[in-house]
């Protein structure tokens, strides 16, 4: 048992290069974060990058499902959770994820062998369709509120 457990822990080149790759890119973006002080209006933190503001904000006066991700981002590499999940609990959620999968990739493809256990397609599907779906239902309580 314990040699299927060694094979089925072993990565191939790709999928070190992938874990290496996308575990550095969470890991840059968990960094960017903390260089960024949160807004306190709850959104607008991404123009401390030189980016624009929302154009949805702007046009229509309404936050988009992405309003405030930056926020919630800079604000849980804080320790700021509450904060957070008040600006974007999507975002929230995808900087908690980063927390983890950021090491979790980057250290395993590096070592060339999953730590723990490889990404199972179900996990990453549930956690994908999870994350959007309360992206989504955060934007239209927010929608709500603003509306009455």
């Amino acid at each position: 048992m314990q040699v299927k457990q060694e094979i089925t822990l072993a990565m191939t080149r790709w999928e070190r290069l992938l874990a290496v790759i996308s575990g550095g890119i969470l890991l840059a973006l968990l960094f960017t974060a903390a260089t960024l002080r949160p807004s306190t209006r709850g959104y607008g933190t991404h123009q401390q990058l030189g980016l624009p503001p929302c154009s949805i904000r702007i046009m229509f006066d309404l936050r988009c499902p992405a309003c405030g991700m930056t926020t919630a981002w800079a604000h849980t590499v804080r320790g700021q959770v509450p904060s957070a999940l008040r600006s974007n609990s999507g975002g929230t959620l995808l900087a908690l994820l980063a927390v983890v999968a950021g090491p979790w990739g980057f250290i395993s493809g590096i070592r060339g062998r999953w730590l723990c256990a490889p990404p199972s397609d179900l996990w990453v599907a549930a956690l994908t369709i999870g994350i959007v779906m309360v992206t989504l239902g955060d934007w239209g309580t927010r929608l709500w509120f603003e509306a009455h």
